[in-house]
Order: C-alpha cells, then structure tokens, then sequence
C-alpha cells in the first residue's frame, strides 16, 4: 500500500453530537481561545481538507490567521497557510467563493470522474481538478496528497467527509471540541452518519487528552498506532 499523510480530523459539536444547527443561521461551537488552538494545529499542516457542502454553506477561508505563524511557516520555506483540499461529487462550487479567492496557496479539487471536464470548465482558472474516480474513492485521494507533497493532513469537515475518512481507516486522530448546550434537532447535521466504523464495543479507540479550553472541552482521540501527542 502507497504511503498517505498524518491526518487528523478536526470538529465541534454541540452536547448531543450536532455540527450546526438546521437553520440558516451558523451555530457558533467554539470560543476565541480555542479558534486559536485550531488556527495553531492549521499552521502546523501542509494541507487543509473540507468537503464541498461545507463550502457552499459556510464559505471558509481556511487560512492561518495568525501573522507571526504565517511568518514562521515562510521562514520555514512554505506559503503563509497550508494547501486547500475539496472533495465533491457533483462540482457544483463557486469558484468566487472564499476557498478559492483568498489565500495565495494551491487549491485542489477531486472530482468524481463524471464531473471532471465539467469541473475544469467552472474551476480550471483557480484551481487543480483531479480525477478522483467514480465516486472518489478516498484511499487514493490521500495517497496522491502524499505524493504531491502533504505528509500532514487536517480534515475540517463536514458530517460526510468525517464519515468516509473514519469508515475508511485513513483517521489518525480525532480532535473534536464539545461546546457547553444542546441542539436538539434531528433535522441538524450530525458529526458522522451511518456506516461501519473501525471503533466499536469490540474495539474502542484510545482516549488521549482531555483539555478544558474556557467553556469548551477538547477531546482528542488515538486512532492508529501513527497517532503523534505533539
């Protein structure tokens, strides 16, 4: 099997395991202090990785706020914020959208096979379209990511691609941040959805901090025997 990147999935959700609420309004699950942790773990990387449904409804930059931790990664000869990474099926993204307008880095985008030239039309001018197969299939996205450069992934959500990276086996480790209310409504995305997971009863996955952040607690998990505690 081809070598693949570090990766860490990163969420929050509420108490009842929610990553928004089902409105239109966004749902604020983190605090600044821990907007500071993440913003850390994001300049640490070489690659950041959102599904496309997160673009299209949150539009996020994905960048590194922080300037003296884009100096450090300049100093350190990469760009001021990591690569940006989207998966999609059926192409259907902005290329005005922030993922794509800000940010002087490379952005990717894999493509199911039968999107590709239609996706190459719309984003051929700001980004990278790659043939993912028909649907993309994850295991070969990470090992083409590795051998593009990425040897530490972040994964940002949401709800889907949290699912096919876990079911696949390809998490290394969880960092998830559980804010301090509940959601209580089914009709809200969830952290994961269906499917067969390599953590169960049978087989629990290794609880490895516990960090209180102002209200927010963070919960970060050992999913392979790659796990690194820095």
């Amino acid at each position: 099997m081809a070598e693949r990147p570090y990766t860490l999935l990163s969420c929050g959700t509420s108490i009842d395991g929610y990553l928004d609420s089902a409105t239109e309004k966004r749902l604020l699950l983190s605090n600044d202090a821990d907007l500071d942790r993440v913003d850390a773990v994001r300049a640490a990387c070489d690659a950041i990785l959102v599904g496309a449904t997160t673009i299209r409804n949150d539009n996020p930059r994905l960048l590194v706020r922080t300037k003296a931790r884009q100096d450090e990664r300049i100093a350190q000869g990469f760009g001021p914020s990591p690569i940006k990474v989207t998966v999609t099926g059926r192409a259907q993204l902005d290329p005005c959208a922030n993922f794509f307008a800000t940010g002087d880095t490379e952005k990717l985008v894999y493509c199911a096979s039968a999107t590709v030239s239609e996706a190459r039309d719309r984003l051929g001018p700001v980004a990278t379209v790659v043939d993912g197969g028909q649907p993309v299939d994850m295991q070969w996205m990470s090992e083409d990511l590795y051998a593009r450069g990425v040897q530490r992934l972040m994964v940002e959500g949401g709800g889907t691609v949290h699912t096919q990276f876990l079911t696949a086996d390809l998490a290394d480790e969880l960092q998830m941040v559980v804010a301090p209310f509940f959601v209580g409504d089914s009709r809200a995305p969830r952290f994961v959805s269906d499917g067969r997971f390599p953590w169960n009863p049978d087989r629990r996955a290794t609880l490895a901090e516990v960090r209180r952040i102002d209200d927010v607690v963070l919960l970060r998990y050992a999913l392979s025997a790659r796990f690194r505690m820095n």
